[in-house]
């Protein structure tokens, strides 16, 4: 955009991965437009090919480190379609256990460790006590809180696939290993602090958020679908069911959607500035013909705010008491991406609740636990609901089990067009004249790590992070520049 001015922020903070992002002013000094770049570049989908089917769900699991269990398990289901097999009951509910305890500890991670910085020292404190360092210093006993529930997700990963990190252990046809009566009694013996841990947190939050209405107002407050997994009864949902389309207003667009045939409802586009794809829900259209971050109705956003706004219930009685008071906030449909905050909180809940129900099911400790075949169909999809969103796996493979093609769509790219817009909005409010702030400049940031967006990395800054700002006027001349070191 030649003709207009220019806002550089390289690289974004306290994310999972590197990106930058710019922001377009016009002539009379107006944001324009917006711009969020992922700018590393991740080559899983065509260096798998020529790979085993049976190591897929281990290789795949290394796209990240933050949510390796969701690649794991998207790809152990992608597996299973292909072998033809329904896995044994036992292995369904490990699985879920798993993923439970995953999504547990990178919603921790996303709150405690990368958000609750902006949220309890303020978006314009010092950014260099602005981290979980700082946060620790003020506030120990909740940070400590935060620490020992992600610990809690984290164990229940090792206890299951025997580490903490890319557990070899969802197959295809099933789990390796079993539960046993040990490992069952130290998750149920931590179940009570966890529980205790996140209603002291939701009660801080939502005491917050008279402090960051005007955050709330700002931070991607706009009408957009919304989509996730749902049982078949419309409940909350994080490892199987169907897919559910909702729009800003609650109604349902779309409703039990094979998940296995989502290139029926699903399309990708590419943006020329960035390496992330741009989903979109195909019977309403691509949203950015022009390449401008503006609304339009096939933009659609997943995770945590998703699941709450499309699930009818949660099914469990304290995160079905707190989604009551989420939807009260909201007026029923929650559009605004701030409270991805408080939806995490509450599914925090709802995993700690689940948990608690299936270490309670004495079939939890069979081990029949994987059903053996071979190579029956040359073609499946694998889908689950990773921590950002629902995953899909896709492989074709050869008679030998190869693969040929793959295609993963994650969950970060289907909230890009959202982040986008998320970006463009808060400008707007908080960019005023060419000075360039350190609390706006966090405030666009923090309008990202709403999102908790996952670059395929888990690379994260203890303190500050080198970061360069320009101001450029249409003849091209520096006319504001920031620099953090």
């Amino acid at each position: 955009m030649t003709n207009d001015k220019k806002i550089i922020i390289d690289p974004v903070t306290r994310i999972e991965g590197h990106a930058k992002i710019s922001i377009f002013l016009d002539d009379a000094g107006q944001v324009s437009d917006a711009h969020f770049h992922v700018t590393e570049f991740r080559g899983f989908e065509k260096f798998c090919e020529g790979r085993p089917l049976w190591e897929m769900p281990g290789i795949t699991a290394r796209v990240c480190g933050i949510c390796p269990v969701s690649h794991l398990l998207a790809s152990a289901k992608a597996g299973d379609r292909i072998l033809a097999v329904s896995i044994p009951p036992t292995a369904v509910k490990l699985r879920r256990l798993m993923n439970l305890g995953q999504i547990l500890q990178s919603h921790a991670l996303s709150f405690f460790h990368l958000s609750a910085p902006d949220l309890l020292l303020g978006m314009d404190s010092n950014p260099q006590t602005r981290n979980v360092f700082g946060l620790i210093a003020a506030e120990p006993e909740f940070a400590r809180g935060g620490i020992r529930l992600r610990q809690f997700g984290q164990e229940i990963i090792e206890l299951l696939g025997g580490q903490k990190i890319h557990p070899a252990w969802a197959v295809p046809g099933g789990v390796r290993e079993p539960l046993t009566q040990e490992k069952r009694s130290h998750i149920q013996n931590r179940i009570p602090e966890a529980r205790t841990t996140i209603l002291d947190a939701l009660a801080k939050f939502k005491n917050l958020l008279n402090k960051y209405a005007r955050e709330a107002q700002t931070f991607g407050n706009f009408p957009s679908l919304f989509m996730g997994l749902v049982t078949v009864n419309g409940l909350w949902e994080t490892y199987d069911g169907h897919i559910r389309f909702v729009d800003s207003a609650g109604n349902i667009i779309a409703d039990k959607l094979d998940p296995t045939c989502y290139q029926e409802f699903i399309g990708e586009a590419v943006q020329p500035d960035s390496y992330l794809k741009s989903p979109y829900y195909r019977p309403l259209g691509y949203p950015d013909q022009q390449n401008h971050c503006r609304l339009d109705s096939g933009m659609y956003r997943v995770g945590p705010l998703a699941r709450l706004n499309i699930c009818n219930r949660i099914g469990t009685p304290l995160a079905d008491q707190e989604l009551q008071e989420f939807r009260d906030r909201g007026q029923g449909t929650v559009n605004s991406s701030f409270f991805y905050h408080y939806a995490r909180l509450i599914e925090i809940l709802a995993c700690i609740e689940q948990i608690e129900i299936l270490l309670d099911d004495p079939d939890i400790l069979s081990k029949r636990l994987r059903a053996e075949a071979g190579i029956n169909q040359l073609e499946g999809v694998g889908v689950s609901e990773a921590p950002r969103g629902t995953l899909f796996h896709h492989y074709h493979v050869d008679e030998n089990g190869l693969l040929q093609k793959l295609n993963l769509i994650i969950a970060t790219g289907q909230n890009n067009l959202a982040m986008n817009r998320t970006v463009a909005q808060i400008a707007r409010h908080f960019i005023q004249g060419t000075e360039i702030p350190e609390g706006m400049l966090n405030r666009v940031e923090a309008g990202i790590r709403a999102f908790d967006p996952c670059l395929s990395c888990s690379t994260h800054a203890a303190g500050q992070m080198p970061l360069q700002i320009q101001l450029i006027a249409a003849d091209g001349n520096i006319i504001h520049q920031v620099w953090r070191h």
